[in-house]
């Protein structure tokens, strides 16, 4: 393993965050037997001028994720073919979702945090956890089949948790008896923003005012709830690539490859998952809140791991995580591509879906991916939102999320029918919008009182339109509104099954 090139690709990184002098991070390269090299540069905290240091606590986000399959795989009362309704009080729509489904992303679940901001629920508005899990429990469908695609969602880990306690264990208190304390880690579960956390790094968004602190107002669950800093994460990365202790067995199980209902295999396991790296299986996961970018990836076969921690929202972690561990290898990353797919906007010729491409990065449904050259075409590099796709005449087609598409250009000139005027309500959250047309021109209002907000609409195909509203930070939410069957769909990414109805 080259330790020589991947600590310098490390070190520029951090070099990088001490030059502009705001928010920074930490980067750890170890192998089994210890540390390698470390590089930290910027601030843990701005107000404070504090350095960030490999001590400095973040938020780790979704990588928690693999601390609730642990749980299960070393010992739980909820088994993972275990079905959802044999533990929760569920919406028929959910209740047959296995566990296994749930935690590798293949149910179909919606995401709680995307189905609240459809409904006009801010990111930042504080909701505890009863509020969460009810509002989650009573969603009345799915993105799609389970087992058919694959799609991001933290649903499946708040519901397991939920299961679990239901039971009489105590989240936190059992994470930190199995796995924590025995290997003498710091890492703790504050479940909200407000809970004050030892030596916790800011988490910061660059605003056109500068640098700013992010919000997250929700209940953050199993899903993404923990906090450490990195000699924490490489602990525990060495205890899975060692074997050993509270991990033993544990890596192979996380990272194993999962299968869709036909039989293909996912890259997604168990809160770990596979990462393109040239020349090494790569296995691990990020993390993501406002104002924090994490990533963590290992290399079973070597004993090789880098660990990537930022406080600050323009970090590509994982991104930098595989750049050190190809440098490990001796291999390099293929820039992106750039000139392989037509630019614009388009719409899928037989469901509510549209793709932006712009310069290397396909957009789907809101969410945005990097692509890369491939045989044929471009591919994505993340296995919760894989994209292989490839030009063809009159438009782009191939695979995103496991499902095949063809997409064609999105019309010119369309107008807003008229008919799509009015107030629409959901009926089991009593949430409502208004649609005004004027002129074949639409807008989108939606809140109330000085949340209230309203947006124009840009027509995609004759009953599809894209509206985009701030959530208070660093996120943006792309909303498509599906005007067909005589109700409204509202779609993002990882939220498809909304459909209002007229007032």
């Amino acid at each position: 393993m080259r330790w020589t090139e991947a600590a310098t690709v490390a070190r520029e990184t951090a070099h990088a965050w001490t030059r502009d002098a705001g928010p920074g991070g930490a980067i750890l390269l170890f192998d089994r037997n210890g540390l390698r090299a470390e590089a930290c540069g910027g601030l843990a905290s701005l107000e404070l001028a504090q350095p960030f240091t490999a001590d400095s606590v973040v938020r780790y986000a979704s990588i928690s994720k693999q601390f609730l399959c642990s749980l299960l795989l070393t010992g739980a009362p909820v088994g993972l073919e275990d079905t959802l309704g044999q533990h929760l009080p569920l919406h028929p729509a959910l209740s047959g979702i296995t566990i296994a489904r749930a935690l590798d992303m293949t149910a179909g679940l919606p995401d709680t945090m995307e189905a609240l901001w459809q409904l006009g629920v801010s990111p930042t508005t504080s909701l505890d956890r009863d509020a969460l899990l009810g509002f989650a429990s009573a969603l009345d469908g799915v993105n799609f089949a389970p087992g058919a695609e694959i799609s991001y969602s933290n649903t499946g880990y708040r519901l397991v948790q939920a299961a679990l306690e239901a039971k009489g264990i105590n989240y936190a208190q059992t994470l930190h008896e199995r796995f924590f304390a025995p290997l003498g880690l710091g890492i703790t579960l504050p479940v909200d923003e407000t809970d004050p956390v030892h030596n916790l790094a800011g988490g910061y968004w660059k605003s056109p005012r500068g640098w700013l602190r992010g919000r997250y107002g929700l209940h953050i669950s199993a899903s993404g709830g923990l906090a450490g800093s990195a000699k924490d994460l490489m602990a525990w990365s060495q205890a899975l690539l060692n074997d050993t202790g509270p991990a033993a067995g544990l890596l192979a199980r996380l990272g194993a490859l999962r299968a869709f209902a036909d039989g293909t295999q996912s890259g997604y396991g168990l809160g770990l998952a596979r990462s393109p790296v040239p020349g090494l299986i790569a296995i691990g996961h990020g993390g993501s809140l406002p104002g924090f970018k994490n990533h963590m990836l290992l290399a079973p076969e070597t004993g090789a791991g880098v660990v990537v921690l930022s406080n600050r929202e323009d970090t590509d972690a994982h991104g930098i995580a595989m750049a050190i561990m190809a440098a490990l290898a001796g291999t390099s990353l293929a820039p992106p591509a750039t000139g392989v797919l037509p630019t614009g906007r388009f719409v899928a010729d037989d469901a509510p879906v549209w793709i932006e491409h712009e310069a290397g990065i396909v957009t789907f449904l809101g969410g945005a991916e990097t692509v890369y050259p491939a045989a044929d075409g471009v591919e994505g590099r993340s296995v919760h939102l894989p994209i292989a796709l490839h030009p063809v005449a009159g438009g782009i087609a191939g695979h995103i999320g496991h499902r095949p598409y063809r997409f064609h250009p999105v019309q010119p000139n369309l107008a807003a029918p008229a008919d799509w005027a009015g107030i629409w309500v959901h009926p089991i959250h009593d949430a409502r919008l208004t649609i005004t047309v004027t002129n074949g021109t639409a807008t989108l209002t939606t809140g109330v009182g000085p949340a209230r907000i309203t947006v124009p609409l840009d027509m995609l195909s004759p009953s599809l339109a894209l509206a985009e509203r701030g959530g208070g930070g660093p996120w943006r939410q792309r909303l498509a509104l599906d005007f067909s069957g005589g109700t409204l769909g509202l779609v993002t990414n990882r939220c498809r099954m909304m459909r209002f109805i007229r007032a």
